[in-house]
């Protein structure tokens, strides 16, 4: 039934200017924006809605996994960038915030919204 269809996710945010600025500027996606919503323009053709919500509470799980070629030099660029990575007690990261097992390693952020995102080796 929707083997053809082009899918795609959203999520929520408090404030449709500040995402725009963050997503195209800081972190370099393209972003168009049409009736007060933003979509994320990724690799290979995907997209993400991004939705303007009154009562916005960042969602409580990873909304967008970003895979790169070399995790140290995407968690550097973005430290530079002003990103302040996650520390989630409990999980073995090391000072860059990244954790190195139970697969890829991969660190975690937040959108201006609180959202959580990620960069994971890939």
């Amino acid at each position: 039934m929707f083997r053809d269809s082009h899918a795609f996710s959203g999520f929520s945010t408090n404030d449709i200017a500040t995402a725009r600025d963050f997503y195209a500027q800081t972190l370099g996606l393209e972003v168009t924006e049409e009736n007060g919503m933003l979509t994320l323009h990724l690799a290979g053709g995907g997209e993400v809605l991004i939705y303007p919500k009154d009562n916005h509470e960042p969602a409580s799980y990873t909304v967008l996994n970003f895979p790169v070629g070399n995790i140290d030099q995407a968690v550097d660029r973005l430290t530079e960038a002003g990103i302040v990575f996650e520390r989630n007690d409990g999980s073995n990261q090391d000072e860059r915030g990244i954790m190195r097992e139970f697969g890829p390693p991969i660190a975690w952020f937040k959108d201006p919204a609180g959202n959580t995102l990620s960069v994971l080796q890939g």
